[in-house]
């Protein structure tokens, strides 16, 4: 879905949804969910335990050097991207 329908579907301008999208800003739990609705998606929030692994990884990535988080975090951006992509390609069509 492009930016422009998105935008218009929620009743926002498009120049809103160009900056959450570039990380210039942070949208509130309210747009975002908005934003989700027009998508034809769903936000739902659960509670439960914590995962006992939780501490672990991140025990593991303090441990690591900085060149690596860095390619960590590359690779998670990387994927996100993909997925938006995908979930944008599946909603335009």
């Amino acid at each position: 879905m492009s930016q422009t329908a998105l935008a218009q579907r929620a009743g926002v301008p498009k120049s809103t949804v160009g900056r959450i999208e570039s990380g210039a800003r942070t949208p509130s739990a309210n747009l975002v969910e908005r934003l989700v609705r027009a998508a034809g998606l769903e936000v739902t929030v659960s509670l439960s335990e914590p995962d006992p692994g939780t501490d672990s990884m991140f025990e593991r990535t303090l441990g690591r050097t900085p060149a690596q988080r860095l390619a960590d975090a590359t690779r998670a951006a990387r994927f996100v991207l993909r997925g938006r992509r995908e979930v944008a390609a599946a909603t335009d069509g």
